[in-house]
């Protein structure tokens, strides 16, 4: 029988059942004579076969009481009490592919590579979902391979930062300390040289391409304010194109997060730093930014739930740390640019046809269109 592909520690992937699981094996439960959940190779590994096994408790080596599924529009999460594991979609758009196992597999490990630069020891390894003698799925069994998962330290949900800010106990030490720590990271984050003219191509060309995503699912919306925004950003894009063009030319694009959001970032309590998780991993493009466009987004995310000490904390300790000083009009322009990128992805949910005409999402893009306004108004 076949044993689990094995890859280089470097890459995030290692024997699964002799360098994870061994660690908790005694406090797992006993283990039944037969696994719980059978599937027949007929069924061809369909995604709700596969989700169903990782949904049960039973599933798991370690056994837990329950398991908690979150359902993304990339990918299926599975909470454990310690654990989280994530099953890529075989899904296939513009911007990635996750059509094949290989490509999966791919993705897994470079997800778990790119997010160890942030979220250290969070990030555990990639798994193999396989498939034993009798036809039944198991976790990190030795059998043929039908998918990868990638296995997570379970992060306490009250210290992630939007949870935090919802409460209102969000202290002024918790934002010097994620402040100090996105600082440091940008310091250590080696430049990526960018043509000028390219970068400035590649703002206008997401700028129209968002505008486009709005006016095409841009079901309820007010068209009025997409379409102004979308006039404001070339406009200034055209008048301060040197000062974009810039940035560029001085070093400042480097390979970033690509995600930067409040549901993303750990507040995890000291002595421990504060980690960033769910990093774009399957397009560098993406996570190409200037630190300023990275900060502003999550400076602008803060400020729609109510939240504005952390802008002005993060580029104190940023322009401290690098001497690089960001100006308030390009600033103003990546809160505007990031908003409403975000209100087209917001929006596109409802191309999921697993979502359909959603008020959540309708609501969720008009309010980062309003809050775009509010920036521009201020310019």
């Amino acid at each position: 029988m076949p044993k689990p592909e094995e890859t280089s520690r470097d890459d995030g992937s290692f024997p699964f059942q002799e360098s994870v699981m061994s660690k908790s094996v005694l406090r797992m439960r006993p283990r039944e004579t037969r696994p719980a959940f059978a599937i027949h190779p007929r069924e061809e590994w369909r995604l709700d076969s596969k989700v169903a096994f990782l949904a049960s408790p039973q599933s798991y080596p370690e056994r837990p009481w329950r398991v908690e599924a979150i359902q993304t529009h990339m990918s299926w999460i599975f909470l454990t009490e310690h654990h989280a594991f994530k099953l890529k979609k075989p899904v296939s758009y513009d911007y990635l592919d996750f059509s094949t196992l290989e490509a999966r597999h791919r993705w897994c490990r470079e997800e778990v590579r790119i997010n160890r630069r942030l979220a250290p020891g969070v990030y555990l390894t990639t798994i193999p979902l396989t498939v034993g003698e009798e036809g039944m799925l198991e976790v990190g069994g030795l059998g043929p391979i039908v998918d990868w998962l990638v296995m997570m330290r379970r992060l306490p949900s009250d210290r992630m930062l939007d949870a935090v800010i919802r409460r209102g106990t969000l202290t002024n030490e918790d934002v010097a300390s994620l402040a100090g720590r996105l600082a440091g990271f940008y310091v250590q984050t080696p430049p990526v040289s960018v043509d000028p003219s390219s970068r400035l191509w590649n703002l206008k060309l997401n700028i129209e391409g968002n505008h486009d995503g709005l006016e095409t699912v841009g079901f309820g919306l007010d068209h009025r304010r997409v379409d102004t925004l979308h006039r404001w950003q070339l406009d200034w894009l055209k008048e301060h194109s040197a000062l974009a063009a810039k940035r560029a030319a001085a070093g400042r694009v480097v390979e970033g997060h690509g995600d930067l959001r409040a549901q993303h970032v750990c507040l995890l309590r000291p002595p421990a730093a504060p980690v960033v998780i769910d990093s774009v991993e399957f397009n560098r493009d993406f996570r190409l930014l200037d630190v300023g466009e990275e900060l502003a987004s999550l400076a602008m995310e803060c400020e729609r739930m109510g939240e504005e000490r952390i802008g002005p904390a993060l580029l104190s300790s940023y322009e401290e740390a690098t001497g690089d000083v960001i100006s308030a009009p390009l600033f103003r322009f990546y809160k505007v640019y990031r908003a409403y990128l975000r209100a087209r992805l917001s929006i596109s949910h409802l191309l999921d046809p697993t979502v359909g005409r959603s008020a959540r999402w309708r609501a969720r893009a008009g309010s980062y269109l309003v809050l775009a306004e509010e920036y521009m108004r201020k310019s």
